[in-house]
């Protein structure tokens, strides 16, 4: 069996950053996976209550965001606990979303109220979140946004 693309990245040398996981060509379409990185690799975790609240705040921003909504076909959790993923429809590059990832962020770092999709009915694990602790991680990943060098939007070698 072949190793997939994304196990081939060294984790080690992997930084907090915004990277192109892969560019699939489906027919004549094309998307792009983005890899958000928001921990070190096998030095920091993100909170299950806290990615939890990410994805659902993040994903119904995305999804609503005037420049990019109609290009969003996913935004959810690394199975690892170290960051996001985003799929687009169309051809990216790493610096071509961050301005989004910023506004993103900064969405979640002020968003007050009721966390959308969070009912019984709405979602499968929906006390499974904490407004307060995707708060904590939106801050330290905007931090990265805000101050993101060419070495954090290309997986390294």
């Amino acid at each position: 069996m072949n190793k997939i693309d994304s196990f081939t990245v060294d984790h080690i040398k992997l930084e907090k950053g915004v990277y192109v996981s892969r560019i699939d060509h489906l027919g004549e379409e094309v998307v792009t996976t983005f890899d958000l990185r928001m921990k070190k690799p096998n030095l920091e975790l993100l909170d299950n209550e806290a990615i939890h609240t990410l994805e659902h705040l993040i994903a119904t921003f995305v999804r609503n965001d005037e420049e990019f909504s109609e290009k969003v076909v996913y935004f959810g959790p690394m199975g690892c606990l170290t960051g996001m993923y985003l799929i687009l429809h169309g051809n990216y590059k790493s610096q071509d979303i961050v301005p989004l990832l910023k506004r993103a962020f900064e969405f979640v770092i002020a968003f007050e109220g009721e966390i959308p999709g969070v009912s019984e009915i709405e979602c499968g694990s929906y006390k499974l979140h904490s407004l307060t602790k995707a708060k904590v991680e939106a801050n330290d990943y905007l931090e990265v946004l805000n101050n993101i060098g060419q070495n954090q939007l290309n997986y390294p070698n």
